[in-house]
């Protein structure tokens, strides 16, 4: 074997490894979401049948409270007959990758005539940022007014106990997450999304 060819796979094992790891950090966060943000919908919106972690049919468009997050922006949930057209999957009523989700939304409203007003300011979608980015018992502390900062401050104080001794790093000081980007965005919005939904992977 020559040099080049060993160099190739080395770079090959060392991106499986990586890819290994990232695919079982996916799978870990997938998990706790999933129970975090049942309790959450559970506590916050106290649904007639709640939503229980551990079975995905208590969970989508069935599911009242879980329904209305997953609700495209542009419907009102309350509304019987748009209710039914999204859980018929009408045509007019399906909900896509594309849709602009409730849970995405400050307050879970949107303003009509400005989609981007509120976006990704949703308490469930900020709880689970900090649920994963930070530790779960941070996202019990939502304000949905912050601009990323707190990403940093947090970094600095997790780096030392008020009595110099270091603390437990989180993952954002891990994979030195300086600010809140677009890309962890996505990928929360993805685990929330699954979390609240009837889709089982």
């Amino acid at each position: 074997m020559e040099y080049e060819e060993y160099l190739q796979m080395m770079k090959m094992v060392n991106f499986l490894h990586l890819r290994q790891g990232a695919d079982s950090a996916q799978g870990d966060d997938t998990s706790k979401l999933k129970t975090l943000i049942a309790e959450w919908v559970n506590r916050e919106f106290k649904p007639n049948h709640p939503v229980d972690s551990d079975n995905k049919h208590s969970c989508g468009f069935s599911n009242d409270a879980c329904g209305r997050l997953l609700c495209r922006a542009e419907f009102d949930w309350n509304n019987p007959a748009i209710k039914a057209g999204i859980q018929d999957r009408s045509e007019g009523y399906i909900v896509t990758d594309l849709s602009f989700l409730v849970f995405l939304y400050d307050k879970y409203q949107s303003n009509l005539d400005d989609l981007e007003e509120g976006l990704f300011k949703g308490r469930i979608l900020l709880q689970g940022y900090k649920a994963v980015f930070m530790l779960p018992s941070s996202a019990k502390d939502i304000e949905g007014d912050g601009d990323g900062a707190d990403v940093i401050q947090n970094n600095r104080l997790a780096k030392k106990s008020s009595t110099g001794i270091k603390v437990k790093k989180h993952v954002a000081q891990i994979i030195k997450m300086r600010k809140v980007t677009p890309r962890s965005i996505a990928y929360i919005a993805c685990q929330v999304r699954l979390a609240l939904s009837s889709v089982t992977s």
